[in-house]
């Protein structure tokens, strides 16, 4: 491959997590009971509710605390769980949706080349770290960005952040 090719990269968002809070305690056995697609797990204390579209599935906590994980976009992550505090209107809780927050980001990419793993772990030394006995990819974590990288040698990129 030459140095001077130009190759696009395709960058998949795979998953976006967020947070809000329904500004009301929820009877999380009533939500198991009357609500559909549901998944109640008393010995945790919470319910998991799945919407089909968006496709999200939410955890959903007595104290009124939601995190809803599955969405593809910022803006598929807030019309799910704008859906889900509906849901929860209609199974008769006072809910007000607030401090809707995205927390979490994964998106893959993969290179057009193999790495190197133990090369480019030398040279990248502060912020690489590769232990191949416990994972088969290099952790690179990028502070000024809150990014963390999963490097492995088939050219496969994940980043969280």
């Amino acid at each position: 491959m030459d140095a001077d090719s130009e190759v696009a990269l395709d960058i998949l968002i795979t998953n976006v997590v967020c947070v809000f809070r329904t500004r009301c305690h929820l009877n999380l056995r009533k939500i198991a009971l009357e609500g559909a697609n549901v998944i109640y797990k008393r010995d945790v204390g919470k319910v998991l509710m799945k919407l089909r579209k968006p496709r999200i599935t939410a955890t959903i906590w007595s104290s009124g605390k939601v995190i809803c994980t599955g969405a593809t976009s910022e803006e598929e992550a807030k019309l799910g769980a704008r859906r889900l505090a509906r849901s929860l209107q209609k199974l008769g809780f006072q809910v007000i949706f607030t401090d809707f927050k995205v927390v979490n980001v994964l998106a893959v990419c993969n290179m057009p080349f193999e790495i190197r793993l133990p090369e480019f772990t030398k040279s990248n030394r502060p912020h690489a770290s590769y232990e191949p006995e416990l994972h088969p990819a290099v952790c690179y974590r990028m502070k000024a960005l809150r990014a963390t990288l999963q490097i492995f040698s088939t050219g496969s990129v994940t980043v969280t952040g």
